[in-house]
């Protein structure tokens, strides 16, 4: 039985394209993917949704135990990831805390994807 061969292509530029666009730095990945690991919650995510949805942008703790089903110091875990990621600022007031969403903070992810993940970095 006879081996019918491809031939043999010579293409040593292939594998040594030149960056065209700008790449993301190593404290601008370690920061996004900390941000983006918060946002991979489907509760924090629902958390994010809830103080959205809340007059002014800004919910009590309290009023976001109940719709995530989850016991106080676990929905607190999550808003202090999410503080932590930089997408929530907390206000202490007397014993409850209240969470606001950090204006221009889940846009600020979706342009640095779209600046640094773009083929080519067109947009």
């Amino acid at each position: 039985m006879a081996l019918d061969l491809l031939p043999v292509v010579s293409s040593p530029a292939a594998c040594c394209t030149p960056v065209t666009a700008p790449t993301i730095s190593e404290d601008d990945a370690q920061q996004l993917a900390r941000t983006l690991k918060a946002l991979a919650d489907p509760t924090r995510l629902r958390l994010l949704s809830l103080i959205a949805a809340h007059e002014g942008g800004e919910a009590c703790v309290c009023d976001l135990i109940e719709p995530v089903g989850l016991s106080q110091p676990t929905v607190s875990h999550h808003l202090k990831q999410l503080t932590e990621a930089g997408l929530v600022t907390r206000e202490k007031r007397g014993v409850w805390a209240y969470f606001t969403i950090v204006p221009g903070a889940v846009d600020a992810v979706a342009a640095h994807l779209g600046t640094h993940l773009r083929v080519g970095g067109a947009v």
